[in-house]
């Protein structure tokens, strides 16, 4: 089998002619491209690639290509294996406009900082420029997955939000009756010019900053699509959380220069924005439920409050939605429900603490933190051994009685609450915003749910409103 990391360090040297002295791995976000920097003694650094998707990479190499020869800011492509699954790239750093974004805006500031205001407003001044390319002699015949965001790409959006995300919460639906909805919704959309480039990802963590320019990456997903599209991804983009005068000002800058480089009608261009803003957040939440839930990348499950708060201004305050009336009726029941965390929230610490069965597994955690306690009640007096116990659980006085008179259980109580007391201080004093505690047992019945019902009372005394505390049951019927 080959190593990765060992051909791309060959191709590297072969290209430069010097000795590598370093790879590192640059973390993987949405794609199953791998990234790697590479280091030499005499020589920049490059940026070297394994995808083996060979027809995705086409698109990237083509396109970067032409991008490049019409004067918009991309990565230089330096060489390509043979294979077309391995390439060297320019190293345009490691600051994108969304860490940019994250290290320098003030969160107690509505609007963007100057200096950060600057950069969007480069962006979008841009985005024209780059729609408009496709109304030259760009080949889309080099597009992956297809060569239009049409009515099977919208389809296949509409379905990735209702399997990936919708379903989650459990509300019933009628399948055809939602499959109406959003095929009207598609047919309304579909009604907007499209013969422009349409970048499909265009968003703060694919803009990078280098020399105080705006440089443009992971565009392999372009294809033929209406200009409304990129500029939604942009505005609503979740995790940037741009204010609305905000979006407004960067809109109004967008059809200022669009008018210019694409003579475009603005009242036709206002009428589709919304709707191709709400197809944005529908796409961007089936990511976040398959790439957190399913393929567990916990941080993708950060970005679901964002949404959410842009899908339910979006409601509000549009008047431009087509009538889609068993969706709208859900997205509001998905806003409202209980399952995904608040921004409210989000500020301060929230305690989750779970009771779990050994013969079921430990509980995953999704937070922003990642991890905290596990503690095993196995080596406890077992109430689940006697009959009389059999239906109770460790909310019952009956188990509580048993449990609490034995020495033993108050000296794990004692010392396991000792331990998570002292990591609320700690996170409460470092403005962490999670912190898990498991019990488990080998039902998921008596002492783990005895445990965690005693945390949470102990947590709820001595913190008060200081905290948030979610307490689940993962074994008991209806938990």
């Amino acid at each position: 089998m080959i190593n990765i990391e060992e051909k791309l360090v060959q191709l590297a040297q072969e290209y430069t002619k010097t000795s590598c002295i370093a790879i590192n791995k640059i973390p993987q976000s949405g794609s199953n491209r791998q990234y790697f920097r590479l280091l030499f003694r005499d020589n920049p650094s490059l940026i070297a690639v394994y995808n083996g998707d060979v027809r995705e990479n086409r698109a990237f190499f083509y396109y970067t290509d032409f991008f490049s020869n019409n004067n918009i800011n991309v990565p230089q492509i330096f060489h390509i294996d043979e294979s077309k699954k391995y390439y060297l790239l320019e190293d345009l750093g490691d600051e994108t406009l969304f860490s940019y974004l994250t290290k320098h805006h003030n969160p107690e500031n509505e609007n963007l900082e100057a200096d950060i205001f600057k950069f969007y407003e480069k962006t979008v001044k841009m985005l024209p420029r780059i729609q408009n390319l496709g109304r030259q002699n760009l080949n889309f015949h080099y597009a992956y997955p297809r060569d239009a965001f049409d009515n099977q790409s919208m389809m296949w959006d509409l379905n990735y939000f209702k399997y990936y995300f919708l379903k989650l919460i459990n509300l019933f639906f009628d399948e055809q009756e939602l499959e109406n909805d959003f095929q009207s919704f598609i047919n309304f959309l579909l009604g907007a010019e499209s013969d422009f480039f349409l970048f499909r990802d265009f968003q703060s963590r694919n803009i990078m900053l280098k020399n105080d320019d705006v440089y443009f990456i992971d565009y392999q997903g372009g294809r033929r699509g209406a200009l409304q599209y990129d500029l939604a991804s942009l505005l609503y983009d979740g995790k940037a959380n741009l204010s609305n005068s905000d979006r407004e000002k960067l809109f109004a800058i967008y059809l200022d220069e669009a008018e210019k480089v694409l003579s475009i009608e603005r009242q036709n261009f206002i009428r589709y924005f919304d709707g191709f803003v709400l197809i944005r957040i529908l796409q961007a939440l089936g990511a976040y439920g398959y790439r957190g839930y399913f393929e567990r990348k916990s941080h993708f499950l950060l970005s679901i409050p964002y949404a959410l708060k842009n899908l339910s201004f979006l409601l509000e305050n549009s008047k431009n939605l087509p009538d889609i009336p068993l969706l709208r009726e859900l997205l509001v029941a998905l806003i409202q429900s209980p399952i995904f965390p608040s921004l409210s929230k989000r500020n301060i610490l929230t305690v989750t603490i779970t009771s779990f069965s050994y013969k079921k597994g430990i509980p995953q955690d999704f937070s922003a933190n990642g991890g905290g306690f596990v503690f095993d009640c196995r080596a406890l007096p077992n109430p689940g051994r006697e009959k009389r116990y059999a239906n109770a659980t460790g909310k019952d006085i009956s188990v509580i009685d048993y449990l609490e008179k034995y020495s033993e259980v108050a000296q794990f109580k004692e010392r396991t609450f000792a331990l998570v007391e002292s990591s609320v201080n700690n996170y409460l004093e470092r403005k962490f915003t999670n912190l898990m505690v498991n019990f488990g047992c080998t039902g998921g019945q008596h002492r783990s749910v005895y445990f965690a019902e005693q945390l949470q009372k102990y947590l709820k005394e001595k913190y008060s409103n200081r905290i948030h505390i979610e307490l689940k049951h993962t074994n008991l019927p209806n938990q």
